[in-house]
Protein backbone atom coordinates (compact mmCIF):
# COMPACT_ATOMS: atom_id res chain seq x y z
CA UNK A 1 0.00 0.00 0.00
CA UNK A 2 1.12 3.78 -0.98
CA UNK A 3 -1.49 6.07 -0.26
CA UNK A 4 -4.70 6.12 1.02
CA UNK A 5 -7.10 9.49 -0.44
CA UNK A 6 -10.35 10.02 1.22
CA UNK A 7 -13.02 12.51 -0.26
CA UNK A 8 -16.25 11.70 0.55
CA UNK A 9 -18.65 15.42 -0.85
CA UNK A 10 -21.39 14.24 1.06
CA UNK A 11 -23.38 11.02 2.98
CA UNK A 12 -27.01 11.43 3.73
CA UNK A 13 -28.92 8.66 5.63
CA UNK A 14 -32.58 8.64 3.88
CA UNK A 15 -35.68 10.17 5.22
CA UNK A 16 -37.59 7.76 7.27
CA UNK A 17 -40.99 7.95 9.28
CA UNK A 18 -41.14 11.32 10.30
CA UNK A 19 -37.42 12.00 10.34
CA UNK A 20 -36.18 13.65 7.81
CA UNK A 21 -32.69 13.08 5.41
CA UNK A 22 -29.38 13.50 7.90
CA UNK A 23 -26.17 14.87 6.52
CA UNK A 24 -23.72 12.54 8.03
CA UNK A 25 -20.74 13.32 6.35
CA UNK A 26 -19.42 17.17 3.80
CA UNK A 27 -16.77 17.79 2.21
CA UNK A 28 -14.17 15.44 4.16
CA UNK A 29 -10.88 14.98 2.69
CA UNK A 30 -7.61 13.30 4.20
CA UNK A 31 -5.02 10.81 3.04
CA UNK A 32 -3.07 8.03 4.79
CA UNK A 33 0.39 7.47 4.11
CA UNK A 34 1.94 3.83 4.05
CA UNK A 35 2.23 1.98 7.22
CA UNK A 36 1.01 4.95 8.89
CA UNK A 37 -1.37 4.62 12.38
CA UNK A 38 -3.93 7.75 12.51
CA UNK A 39 -6.63 8.24 15.64
CA UNK A 40 -9.85 9.55 14.53
CA UNK A 41 -11.36 11.69 17.25
CA UNK A 42 -14.69 13.55 17.06
CA UNK A 43 -17.97 13.98 18.72
CA UNK A 44 -20.73 10.86 19.20
CA UNK A 45 -22.71 10.90 16.45
CA UNK A 46 -20.11 12.73 13.73
CA UNK A 47 -20.02 9.30 11.44
CA UNK A 48 -16.74 8.00 12.54
CA UNK A 49 -18.39 4.51 12.35
CA UNK A 50 -19.89 5.34 8.88
CA UNK A 51 -16.56 6.41 7.65
CA UNK A 52 -15.02 3.03 8.46
CA UNK A 53 -18.25 1.36 6.96
CA UNK A 54 -17.49 3.14 3.84
CA UNK A 55 -13.73 2.35 3.82
CA UNK A 56 -14.22 -0.76 4.43
CA UNK A 57 -16.59 -1.26 1.56
CA UNK A 58 -19.89 -2.23 3.53
CA UNK A 59 -21.42 1.70 2.31
CA UNK A 60 -21.33 2.60 -1.00
CA UNK A 61 -24.16 4.67 -0.99
CA UNK A 62 -22.44 8.23 -1.14
CA UNK A 63 -21.10 10.96 -3.39
CA UNK A 64 -17.21 10.77 -3.33
CA UNK A 65 -13.83 8.82 -3.97
CA UNK A 66 -11.53 6.25 -1.91
CA UNK A 67 -8.64 5.72 -3.53
CA UNK A 68 -6.54 3.41 -1.89
CA UNK A 69 -2.92 2.45 -3.83
CA UNK A 70 -0.40 -0.51 -4.07
CA UNK A 71 2.83 -0.67 -5.44
CA UNK A 72 1.88 -3.76 -7.83
CA UNK A 73 -1.85 -2.42 -8.25
CA UNK A 74 -3.94 -5.21 -6.63
CA UNK A 75 -6.74 -4.51 -4.07
CA UNK A 76 -5.78 -3.60 -0.49
CA UNK A 77 -6.41 -6.44 1.82
CA UNK A 78 -8.66 -4.74 4.71
CA UNK A 79 -9.07 -6.05 8.13
CA UNK A 80 -11.81 -4.61 10.71
CA UNK A 81 -12.09 -4.91 14.31
CA UNK A 82 -15.59 -3.63 15.01
CA UNK A 83 -16.57 -2.19 18.61
CA UNK A 84 -18.08 -5.67 19.75
CA UNK A 85 -15.73 -8.80 19.08
CA UNK A 86 -18.47 -10.52 17.10
CA UNK A 87 -16.71 -13.47 17.70
CA UNK A 88 -18.78 -16.74 16.21
CA UNK A 89 -20.17 -18.64 19.50
CA UNK A 90 -20.09 -21.67 17.71
CA UNK A 91 -16.49 -21.32 16.91
CA UNK A 92 -13.32 -21.80 19.13
CA UNK A 93 -10.93 -19.33 19.06
CA UNK A 94 -8.76 -20.68 16.70
CA UNK A 95 -11.69 -21.55 14.46
CA UNK A 96 -12.59 -18.02 14.27
CA UNK A 97 -9.47 -16.62 13.51
CA UNK A 98 -8.83 -19.99 10.98
CA UNK A 99 -12.33 -18.25 9.20
CA UNK A 100 -10.63 -15.01 8.12
CA UNK A 101 -8.26 -16.57 6.38
CA UNK A 102 -8.01 -16.33 2.34
CA UNK A 103 -7.68 -19.90 0.47
CA UNK A 104 -4.11 -19.37 -0.11
CA UNK A 105 -2.75 -18.27 3.06
CA UNK A 106 -0.95 -20.67 5.31
CA UNK A 107 -2.52 -21.16 9.33
CA UNK A 108 1.00 -21.08 10.57
CA UNK A 109 0.82 -17.83 11.53
CA UNK A 110 -2.13 -18.20 13.80
CA UNK A 111 0.42 -20.00 15.93
CA UNK A 112 2.30 -16.69 16.42
CA UNK A 113 -0.42 -14.67 17.01
CA UNK A 114 -2.37 -16.84 19.25
CA UNK A 115 1.79 -17.02 21.42
CA UNK A 116 1.82 -12.41 20.98
CA UNK A 117 -2.10 -12.48 22.12
CA UNK A 118 -1.48 -14.67 24.83
CA UNK A 119 -4.17 -16.36 23.98
CA UNK A 120 -2.41 -20.30 23.35
CA UNK A 121 -4.26 -21.81 26.00
CA UNK A 122 -7.80 -20.56 25.14
CA UNK A 123 -7.00 -21.42 21.42
CA UNK A 124 -10.05 -24.30 21.63
CA UNK A 125 -12.31 -22.45 23.85
CA UNK A 126 -15.60 -21.24 22.56
CA UNK A 127 -16.58 -17.04 22.52
CA UNK A 128 -18.62 -17.93 25.48
CA UNK A 129 -16.09 -18.83 28.10
CA UNK A 130 -14.13 -15.77 27.74
CA UNK A 131 -13.38 -12.87 29.47
CA UNK A 132 -14.25 -9.10 27.44
CA UNK A 133 -10.52 -8.87 27.18
CA UNK A 134 -9.83 -12.15 25.62
CA UNK A 135 -12.60 -11.97 23.28
CA UNK A 136 -11.40 -8.57 22.09
CA UNK A 137 -7.74 -10.51 21.64
CA UNK A 138 -9.17 -12.38 20.13
CA UNK A 139 -10.53 -10.24 17.42
CA UNK A 140 -7.55 -8.68 17.26
CA UNK A 141 -6.11 -11.99 16.52
CA UNK A 142 -8.50 -12.37 13.65
CA UNK A 143 -8.04 -8.77 12.12
CA UNK A 144 -4.14 -9.27 12.05
CA UNK A 145 -4.26 -12.79 10.72
CA UNK A 146 -5.05 -11.54 7.13
CA UNK A 147 -1.99 -9.26 7.01
CA UNK A 148 -4.04 -6.57 6.19
CA UNK A 149 -2.45 -3.36 4.24
CA UNK A 150 -5.26 -1.49 6.12
CA UNK A 151 -6.59 -2.17 9.11
CA UNK A 152 -9.96 0.01 10.22
CA UNK A 153 -10.31 0.14 14.41
CA UNK A 154 -13.80 1.17 16.18
CA UNK A 155 -13.34 1.64 19.71
CA UNK A 156 -11.78 -1.52 20.19
CA UNK A 157 -11.04 -1.16 23.86
CA UNK A 158 -14.21 0.46 25.10
CA UNK A 159 -14.90 -1.09 28.56
CA UNK A 160 -11.96 -2.70 28.92
CA UNK A 161 -10.37 -1.71 32.66
CA UNK A 162 -7.29 0.42 32.28
CA UNK A 163 -4.45 -2.37 33.15
CA UNK A 164 -6.23 -4.73 30.04
CA UNK A 165 -6.51 -1.75 27.56
CA UNK A 166 -3.06 -0.73 28.49
CA UNK A 167 -2.23 -4.40 27.60
CA UNK A 168 -4.22 -5.21 25.08
CA UNK A 169 -2.51 -1.40 23.15
CA UNK A 170 0.84 -2.26 23.92
CA UNK A 171 -0.15 -5.98 21.86
CA UNK A 172 -1.78 -3.92 19.12
CA UNK A 173 1.55 -1.69 18.22
CA UNK A 174 4.06 -4.52 18.47
CA UNK A 175 1.76 -6.27 15.77
CA UNK A 176 1.59 -2.97 14.10
CA UNK A 177 5.29 -2.64 13.99
CA UNK A 178 5.85 -6.16 12.66
CA UNK A 179 3.21 -6.16 9.59
CA UNK A 180 3.51 -2.39 9.41
CA UNK A 181 -0.25 -1.89 8.02
CA UNK A 182 -2.23 1.91 7.75
CA UNK A 183 -4.02 1.76 10.68
CA UNK A 184 -7.27 4.17 10.85
CA UNK A 185 -8.65 4.07 14.56
CA UNK A 186 -11.62 5.68 16.21
CA UNK A 187 -11.42 6.97 19.98
CA UNK A 188 -13.02 9.39 22.27
CA UNK A 189 -10.75 8.62 24.37
CA UNK A 190 -7.70 11.32 23.50
CA UNK A 191 -4.98 9.99 25.65
CA UNK A 192 -5.52 6.80 24.16
CA UNK A 193 -5.11 8.57 21.05
CA UNK A 194 -2.22 10.28 21.85
CA UNK A 195 -0.55 6.53 23.01
CA UNK A 196 -0.79 5.08 19.64
CA UNK A 197 -1.09 7.46 16.92
CA UNK A 198 1.40 9.11 14.56
CA UNK A 199 -1.55 11.50 13.62
CA UNK A 200 -4.58 12.97 15.38
CA UNK A 201 -7.43 13.71 12.78
CA UNK A 202 -10.27 15.52 14.52
CA UNK A 203 -13.58 15.64 12.72
CA UNK A 204 -16.23 18.26 13.80
CA UNK A 205 -20.15 17.69 14.86
CA UNK A 206 -22.27 15.80 12.35
CA UNK A 207 -22.25 16.76 9.09
CA UNK A 208 -18.52 15.71 9.91
CA UNK A 209 -15.58 17.41 7.96
CA UNK A 210 -11.61 17.28 8.93
CA UNK A 211 -11.75 20.26 11.23
CA UNK A 212 -7.48 19.55 11.77
CA UNK A 213 -4.69 17.10 11.59
CA UNK A 214 -1.97 17.15 14.62
CA UNK A 215 1.42 15.07 14.07
CA UNK A 216 1.95 13.57 17.88
CA UNK A 217 5.95 14.03 17.99
CA UNK A 218 6.21 11.80 21.47
CA UNK A 219 8.75 9.15 20.31
CA UNK A 220 7.60 5.76 20.29
CA UNK A 221 9.60 4.80 23.09
CA UNK A 222 8.16 7.24 25.44
CA UNK A 223 4.51 6.33 24.80
CA UNK A 224 4.26 4.18 27.86
CA UNK A 225 4.85 7.48 30.27
CA UNK A 226 1.30 8.80 31.24
CA UNK A 227 3.40 11.76 32.04
CA UNK A 228 4.47 12.76 28.56
CA UNK A 229 0.92 11.70 27.08
CA UNK A 230 -0.63 14.07 30.04
CA UNK A 231 1.73 17.24 28.86
CA UNK A 232 1.14 16.23 25.15
CA UNK A 233 -2.45 16.42 25.80
CA UNK A 234 -1.99 19.72 27.51
CA UNK A 235 -0.62 21.50 24.91
CA UNK A 236 -2.66 20.36 21.83
CA UNK A 237 -5.64 21.78 23.95
CA UNK A 238 -4.18 25.31 24.99
CA UNK A 239 -2.33 25.56 21.38
CA UNK A 240 -5.78 24.31 18.96
CA UNK A 241 -8.92 25.73 20.61
CA UNK A 242 -10.61 24.02 17.94
CA UNK A 243 -10.15 20.56 19.32
CA UNK A 244 -11.72 21.45 23.13
CA UNK A 245 -15.73 21.66 21.68
CA UNK A 246 -14.65 17.82 19.79
CA UNK A 247 -14.24 15.73 23.05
Amino acid sequence: MTEISVRIDQKIYPATGKAGEQFVIRNLEFSLTCGEFCCLVGPSGCGKTTLLHILAGLDNNYDGQITPTRQDSTEPSIGYVFQEPRLLPWRTVRENIEIALRPDQSTDYIDELLDAMNLTKAEHVYPERLSLGMSRRAALARAFAIQPDLLLMDEPFVSLDAPTARRVRELLVDIWHQQQPTVLFVTHDLREAIELADRLLFLSAAPSSLVTSITVDIPRDKRSDDNAIELFRQHLLSQFSEVKGLL
